[in-house]
């Protein structure tokens, strides 16, 4: 989906580059009413600004939705695309019993002077 609205914003881009260089400025209006320029275009004096005019306005519409496609579509990423996108699972750690030592264990309640430590 993201390629084929990527394909036509771009080639939308194209055609409104090239329609906004094909239209004549304002000065140009008059270099037609005295017969020069665009006054024996294919569809005639008016007419080439008019078809003009509705061309660029449909490809800048064109062109706006498409931006904004592809900012909702950024914006919104699939959840999981493919393979490497999944999360991978983390064995659970299981609890074991501390590891008996040597050391003697120790009763808090026991207050006979045999656990002391010489000087």
């Amino acid at each position: 989906m993201e390629t084929l609205v990527w394909g036509v914003h771009v080639v939308t881009a194209v055609i409104l580059i090239g329609l906004v260089l094909m239209q004549h400025g304002k000065g140009a209006d008059m270099g037609a009413a005295f017969g020069t320029g665009s006054a024996g275009s294919l569809f005639g004096s008016s007419g080439s600004a008019n078809f003009l005019s509705r061309s660029t306005a449909v490809a800048a519409t064109l062109f706006f939705i498409t931006s904004l496609s592809l900012t909702y579509l950024y914006s919104h990423p699939a959840q999981q695309q493919g393979v490497m996108d999944k999360p991978v699972a983390t064995p659970s750690v299981v609890p074991t019993a501390p590891a008996a030592s040597s050391a003697p264990v120790v009763n808090p309640a026991d207050t006979s002077k045999s656990r002391e430590i010489p000087k």
